[in-house]
């Protein structure tokens, strides 16, 4: 059985909404704070295309549910998960993680 944690997919983007990158986590406020530290950073993709504005989430009770959603979503086109972005925010608007 697993401790009581809560999974997060999430979807980011870059200020000028070109990019999108899908994660999963299980502590969302520390890893956008990862995702806009490592900023500029060639070494990872969020880092690279500056991916640090959470626009989306979805949370899930057990970590295999989520990396299924996880890999789900990121086999889609940008049509499809910008179509999952705008049932709950279709302004594209800056979800505050704290």
């Amino acid at each position: 059985m697993y401790p009581f944690y809560m999974y997060y997919v999430y979807i980011t983007t870059n200020p000028g909404h070109t990019t999108l990158y899908v994660g999963v986590t299980n502590n969302l406020e520390e890893r956008i704070d990862q995702h806009y530290n490592n900023r500029g950073n060639p070494k990872t993709y969020a880092g690279r295309y500056h991916c640090y504005y959470l626009i989306y989430f979805e949370t899930y009770p057990h970590p295999y549910e989520a990396i299924l959603r996880e890999k789900e979503i990121k086999k889609w086109s940008r049509v499809k998960k910008e179509k999952l972005i705008a049932t709950s925010n279709p302004a594209w608007r800056v979800i505050p993680t704290h």
